[in-house]
């Protein structure tokens, strides 16, 4: 096919949809991208945030902090069960549950 042969409209309506395509894909890129770095931002260094993402089976509707220490903090969370106690502690890198007990 000679490049002759192509219309300008054709021409035109083809460049427009592949840019508007690949601005698209970038976008998709970079919230997903952007997602992810804000899902290992809060295990790493929002330990408040840390709770929703650790306890995923425990349905956390709220969490309230009791104790903070440099590397260990106190949390009532608020469950689907009930009111529970979760010890979260800071290992080299990031914040991990190292306990969880129910309140009664």
């Amino acid at each position: 096919m000679d490049i002759i042969h192509v219309s300008r409209g054709r021409f035109l309506g083809t460049t427009f949809w592949a840019v508007l395509l690949c601005c698209v894909i970038v976008a998709v890129a970079a919230t997903l991208g952007r997602a992810s770095y804000n899902m290992t931002a809060a295990v790493t260094d929002k330990p408040d945030l840390a709770v929703y993402m650790l306890l995923p089976d425990e349905h956390v509707t709220s969490a309230t902090l009791l104790r903070a220490l440099e590397n260990e903090r106190h949390y009532v969370v608020e469950t689907k069960d009930g009111p529970k106690l979760a010890i979260l502690r800071k290992g080299e890198k990031e914040w991990y549950v190292s306990e969880v007990e129910n309140l009664r």
